[in-house]
């Protein structure tokens, strides 16, 4: 006789339909009331299962969008470079796109180190459509005065920056947070969700050519760095 628990056989059943690829990311599984009606069960048995695939990043729950199959994590080694969202995106096989959510001029606060002004932005990054990356970004523009006219819209300001602007040295810093409200609008996620943020500076020759804050998903961004011990 089967005693598994109802709630992980359910688990257990949606798992196996996403590891076969008959359940591809971004798919919309079935909603709690579909899964109760199908399993013949409570709502808090269908939302132990969701509850544990969520915690296992194999699906997120998206406000107005239901429940989705996560994308796999991307694994970057972007403790040791400047990696181009876009060109991780399409290397996994998946459409880019992007929409550029704002777009100010101002002078640059004095904490900020960047010059007289910046253009600050925002965009978000998606994957097959499916929001991937909320981005905040400061570019200086007494470093980088093309940026003012650069047409964000059409290319990613981050790609913009690879081509146009080369830098001599970097700086990492990688957290853990809660989404804020604009945040999780963005990514479709809960207010307080679980995300990774990873803050990128970068000079040239001593000047600060920009600044950004991008926020993942929990589940959805790995950072990978492969090292030897270092010889006393």
């Amino acid at each position: 006789m089967d005693h598994e628990p109802l709630h992980r056989r359910i688990a257990g059943d949606i798992e196996r339909r996403i590891a076969s690829g008959e359940w591809q990311p971004g798919f919309r599984i079935p909603t709690e009331a579909e899964l109760m009606a199908e399993y013949g069960c409570a709502r808090m048995t269908v939302s132990r299962a969701i509850t544990d695939l969520a915690s296992r990043a194999l699906v997120v729950r998206r406000r107005r969008a239901g429940t989705v199959v996560a994308h796999p994590p991307v694994h970057s080694s972007a403790l040791v470079s400047i990696p181009d969202i876009q060109s991780e995106v399409e290397g996994r096989g998946l459409t880019y796109s992007h929409r550029l959510m704002g777009r100010i001029v101002r002078p640059a606060l004095a904490e900020e180190e960047m010059g007289g002004r910046v253009i600050e932005l925002e965009t978000l990054h998606l994957a097959d459509d499916v929001p991937f990356v909320f981005e905040r970004r400061l570019i200086a523009l007494d470093v980088a005065p093309d940026a003012e006219t650069a047409d964000f819209a059409a290319q990613p300001p981050g790609g913009w920056l690879l081509a146009n602007m080369p830098w001599t040295e970097a700086e990492h810093r990688i957290s853990a947070v809660g989404a804020d409200r604009e945040t999780a609008a963005g990514l479709g996620l809960a207010d307080g969700a679980p995300c990774l943020r990873l803050e990128r500076r970068t000079w040239r020759d001593g000047q600060g050519v920009t600044q950004a804050s991008q926020i993942f998903p929990g589940g959805a961004y790995d950072l990978v760095a492969r090292f030897s011990p270092t010889k006393g």
